[in-house]
């Protein structure tokens, strides 16, 4: 689109846009002016992003194109649009205040400890995955892009070189070169492609180096041959610039690092788990690396990534492929039919889903102010008791190792822990026990309604006819064997 209305030109304190007036430039970009602003007597803070209408027409294409998505964007994760003008005046986007830290104020601090690399890493995951499962590619995470909130929650800023899976990729259509940040474009998009949610991960994969080691994988590439060359060099491993860096980090480092999407991570939540649970994280060959390949595996690498077209899925279909999956696991023997019922529902769900995730999730009732014995009177430690019991239901699955997981929850109400194991772990799908009526259950709700009732993703009630009647039989049990 041609901006015949609009000048480039900058702008100064005191001009009203559109009943907007600017108060103070926040930052002035090679491609726009962010300013603060206010309007008459709106207490909210405002910011305004101006485009410089420039000789460069990527300019204009990004910002009709963060335009269009912007306004589509809900959650905390992206900044909460207020307003925007069109190009026959003067074109302006008009969004909240972020009150906050951006990522960028961490470089000088680099390299970070392990434990801030992996709190950092998981925040910015979950705001992937946030911006996924509402169908849109960032396609330009790199530090400036990503700012936190005072309560931790990462917050994606620009989307200019973004792709709406419903609407028209206008980058993609009048343009011919790859659009990214040098140090951070994944190999896809060095090739124009521009259609894989994990083309994000890999962008996260090179911050979380960056942040671990101090050095960027790639540099800093200028050309379009420098970028191709991300086709087929390995990576340092980072073990090799920080020895002590643990294994199961370089695991997720360079698992988001790989060429070929189908390798990476399948989705940002899968990445937000490992990097929120490293006891769970499977080590390859690459969590011991400390040499990059060889350059007769580069050639191979960069001709296969040359020669294969990419595979063409929406961003449902590929979130859809690879769900994190929650099994909230009754353990008491007396339910045992109940405990293979609801592991043949989970069977079901995970072949459904090549790439999905088990949680595997047992909660340890815990007195609401006494302090128990974590020892029974056997000897034995109640949690890893219930751990090795875990570990034996899941047994007959037959999962690998990495689509299965195990955790014991220590908690005096069991759906409240079920519930927030779900919420910040990005599951998509619990499934749970019911032991059917009873009294009790009647007067005071059970673990499984409460969660159905409750929980922010889907939920499986799994029920088998002999447990309604031995319920009601025998009247005090606890719900779901969570207790």
């Amino acid at each position: 689109m041609e901006a015949s209305g609009a000048r480039a030109r900058i702008h100064a304190p005191g001009e009203t846009i559109d009943g907007y007036t600017l108060v103070e430039r926040a930052h002035q970009g090679g491609m726009a002016e962010l300013w603060r602003v206010a309007q008459g007597l709106r207490a909210v803070p405002l910011m305004m992003k101006i485009p410089l209408l420039g000789d460069d027409p990527t300019a204009i294409v990004g910002f009709e194109v963060e335009q269009m998505i912007l306004p589509m964007l809900r959650g905390p994760h992206v900044p909460r649009w207020v307003a925007s003008g069109g190009f026959e005046t003067q074109p302006y986007l008009v969004m909240e205040l972020l009150q906050g830290e951006s990522l960028r104020a961490r470089l000088e601090q680099l390299p970070l400890a392990v434990d801030e690399v992996a709190r950092l890493g998981a925040r910015i995951a979950e705001a992937l995955h946030d911006l996924h499962r509402q169908q849109v590619i960032h396609h330009d995470i790199k530090p400036s892009n990503i700012m936190f909130r005072p309560d931790g929650r990462a917050v994606l800023i620009d989307f200019g070189l973004a792709r709406h899976d419903r609407l028209p990729d206008l980058l993609a259509e009048q343009f011919r070169l790859p659009m990214g940040t040098g140090p951070y474009i994944a190999p896809e998009q060095v090739l124009q492609h521009r259609g894989d949610p994990r083309s994000d991960l890999f962008a996260l994969g090179v911050i979380l180096y960056y942040l671990a080691t101090g050095t960027r994988p790639f540099g800093a590439p200028t050309t379009v041959r420098g970028l191709r060359r991300r086709l087929q060099d390995q990576v340092v491993p980072p073990l090799a610039l920080r020895p002590d860096l643990p294994t199961w980090l370089q695991e997720v480092i360079l698992h988001c690092l790989e060429v070929d999407p189908e390798r990476r991570y399948a989705t940002a939540a899968q990445l937000a788990f490992d990097l929120s649970h490293p006891e769970s994280v499977e080590l390859t060959e690459r969590a011991v690396a400390r040499k990059a390949q060889s350059a007769w595996t580069r050639w191979r690498r960069a001709a296969h990534s040359l020669g294969d077209k990419p595979v063409t899925r929406s961003i449902n279909q590929q979130l859809g492929r690879a769900p994190i999956v929650m099994a909230a696991v009754d353990l008491a023997q007396e339910w045992e039919a109940l405990g293979e019922a609801l592991r043949d529902a989970a069977a079901h769900i995970m072949n459904a889903a090549p790439q999905a995730r088990l949680a595997c999730v047992t909660v340890l009732r815990t007195a609401r102010i006494a302090v128990e014995n974590k020892i029974d009177a056997d000897g034995v430690h109640r949690h890893v008791q219930r751990l090795v019991q875990l570990q034996h239901w899941a047994r007959p699955l037959g999962l690998p190792g990495a689509r299965l997981t195990f955790h014991v929850l220590e908690a005096s109400d069991p759906a409240a822990a079920i519930l927030a194991y779900a919420h910040s772990n990005q599951v998509s799908h619990i499934v749970i026990g019911s032991r059917g009526a009873s009294t009790m259950r009647r007067y005071l709700g059970s673990v499984s309604t409460q969660v159905v009732a409750e929980s922010r993703c889907s939920v499986t009630v799994v029920k088998v006819p002999s447990a309604e009647t031995a319920d009601a039989a025998a009247g005090t049990h606890d719900d779901a064997g969570l207790a």
